[in-house]
């Protein structure tokens, strides 16, 4: 066995190059085989724990990242050690791939403090007065500081350098780079922070009012974003401005799967009476109050009932409206409308009137949020109580025209000329 070596040795001194590849190859091997048994041994065994205990309830096994990112150190650090021993190799090839090693593990920690510190929050969000108290934001600060003297340590361990030394050429020169580069400094932490927070995507609709901006991101770079707006123009917004000024990001809405109506009718209020009993009746014929009509019956005569004597005067009584039988056919007119999304909400109410009358508003969501269709199904829904109206005695309220104007006069013309020839 050892003349097998000797010989072997001897081959490789004839051969060095074959003797350096050979080595190369050994340390590439022992580092993948390291990584190998780290990630798939030790790593998925910590994992397969973790997974059983209470965490794993909360979502977070996401969060467990960081125990991966350490064991990437175990090559590194192979390859760092191995690089030494291999023969032939000039002194400054090694020094600049054990720099390059030790940047890689220096930069992986600080990855893995940053999931770590991720990993608190999200454990964090867990408690029920994390939405009153935050800590988001500090662990932000935290990241950026960590990031920042990463940059420095990984800096100084690829130039061979003391941090300290670029610490103290930093602060000369950190004045002057904030004056020269202050719109990209500005820009650069906005992009980080849109991106880390998850406030703009390609594709969101947005509106910004105050920038005449209401469309589609087209674009996200970093000093400006790029907003297509349903008049086919392009507005462009500087990126910071979406960390200092407010906007609407609709991405919510076209990920709940349904889109708000929310509309008024207004009624003139001197359209709304009691029902009779022939007018009861005659809405009776709707199949959606064919249920309604006798339950609130019901209820009317029960609570009269009680009223005894007083109960004889139809001014103590309660009566049925033909303004909360509209109300109630509209309700379920939007319970059984096929373009209505059933499962958020869906209400009809009065609100204050005024001198444009009583407004009755609909609120509900439509199954869609395509803008077509959804425009299709609130107008088809108008259409229909519009039309409707009359049925309940109703009417709509709205201001004089001046048709309304024309037929006035034309309705008082003949009686003023029969005035005058009397005379």
């Amino acid at each position: 066995m050892t003349e097998t070596l000797n010989n072997i040795s001897l081959w490789f001194e004839q051969y060095p190059q074959w003797q350096l590849a050979a080595s190369l190859s050994a340390i590439l091997l022992l580092s993948w085989l390291g990584n190998f048994i780290v990630k798939r041994i030790l790593v998925a065994g910590i994992v397969r724990v973790l997974k059983s205990t209470s965490l794993s309830s909360h979502h977070l096994i996401k969060d467990f990242s960081f125990i991966s990112r350490l064991a990437n150190i175990v090559p590194a650090l192979i390859i760092s050690t191995g690089i030494k021993l291999v023969p032939g190799l000039s002194a400054s090839l090694v020094t600049v791939v054990v720099n390059v090693c030790n940047a890689f593990v220096i930069l992986t920690i600080a990855l893995a403090i940053a999931n770590i510190l991720n990993l608190v929050n999200s454990v964090y969000e867990q408690r029920p007065d994390a939405k009153t108290k935050p800590i988001k934001g500090y662990i932000q600060v935290i990241t950026i500081a960590i990031y920042a003297i990463t940059l420095i340590l990984i800096i100084a361990a690829l130039f061979d350098r003391s941090p300290l030394i670029l610490l103290s050429g930093l602060g000369a020169m950190a004045a002057v780079l904030m004056l020269i580069f202050q719109d990209t400094i500005l820009s650069l932490v906005a992009s980080v922070q849109i991106s880390s927070n998850d406030v703009l995507r390609v594709g969101d609709w947005v509106e910004m009012p105050q920038l005449n901006a209401d469309g589609d991101v087209i674009d996200i770079a970093l000093h400006t974003v790029k907003i297509q707006n349903w008049d086919k123009t392009i507005t462009t917004i500087p990126t910071r401005r979406f960390m200092t000024d407010p906007f609407k990001n609709w991405r919510g809405m076209q990920e709940s799967g349904g889109r708000r109506i929310k509309r008024s009718i207004m009624l003139d209020q001197q359209s709304v009476h009691f029902l009779d009993q022939e007018q009861i009746s005659r809405l009776g014929r709707f199949r959606l109050l064919q249920d309604y009509l006798p339950a609130k019956q019901q209820e009317i005569d029960d609570w009269n009932q009680q009223l005894a004597e007083q109960g004889k005067e139809p001014v103590n009584t309660r009566r049925i409206t033909n303004l909360g039988s509209f109300r109630a056919y509209v309700l379920h007119y939007l319970k059984n409308h096929a373009g209505i999304h059933q499962h958020m909400t869906t209400m009809v109410r009065q609100l204050a009137p005024g001198s444009d009358g009583l407004p009755l508003e609909l609120y509900c969501f439509t199954n869609t949020t395509a803008w077509l269709d959804y425009e299709g199904i609130q107008s088809d829904i108008f259409d229909h109580l519009l039309s409707i109206l009359p049925e309940f005695g109703l009417r709509v309220y709205q201001h004089p025209s001046g048709m309304d104007v024309r037929s006035l006069v034309r309705t008082l013309t003949p009686t003023e000329s029969s005035g005058k020839g009397t005379q």
